[in-house]
């Protein structure tokens, strides 16, 4: 069995540094689209059982709901910073940009059944909001002490 060094927690996924926060923008996008997938495939099925009851047409729910589980790493990982301006400040612009992108997918899907085009929207701004807050967040750290 290897040791990690002392500045990084032990098991897990996605890995975390002491403080808690994730350690890598590789382990962020592959967790955030791993919930993606997961609450796609979750809503199909909670679409497929209400359809089949007679309780509304198949892929009319909003697929942005796909974005509740990235939602949620994403919250704990703006917790596990101090608090301060820089973890704020990234939230906020890594969060314009992610509803931006998603909004502009949703957008030129706009043909496709709501939930599939709400998916795709989830997926953009779930990637947008991760190569965003990663950097950001660490850079305004930095600069802000």
């Amino acid at each position: 069995m290897t040791e990690q060094s002392g500045s990084e927690q032990q098991g897990g996924f996605p890995r975390r540094d002491a403080e808690g926060r994730v350690a890598t923008l590789g382990d962020l996008l592959g967790v955030c689209l791993a919930g993606v997938v997961i609450g796609a495939l979750a809503l199909v099925l909670f679409d497929w059982a209400f359809a089949s009851i007679g309780a509304g047409d198949f892929g009319h729910t909003n697929g942005w709901l796909a974005v509740i589980l990235p939602a949620w790493l994403f919250w704990d990982d703006f917790r596990a910073w101090d608090f301060g301006a820089a973890r704020v400040l990234a939230a906020v612009v890594a969060a314009a940009v992610g509803v931006f992108v998603g909004l502009l997918i949703a957008g030129l899907g706009a043909g496709l059944p709501p939930l599939l085009s709400g998916a795709l929207a989830a997926a953009a701004f779930t990637v947008a909001y991760a190569v965003v807050w990663f950097p950001g967040v660490r850079w305004l750290a930095r600069r802000t002490g």
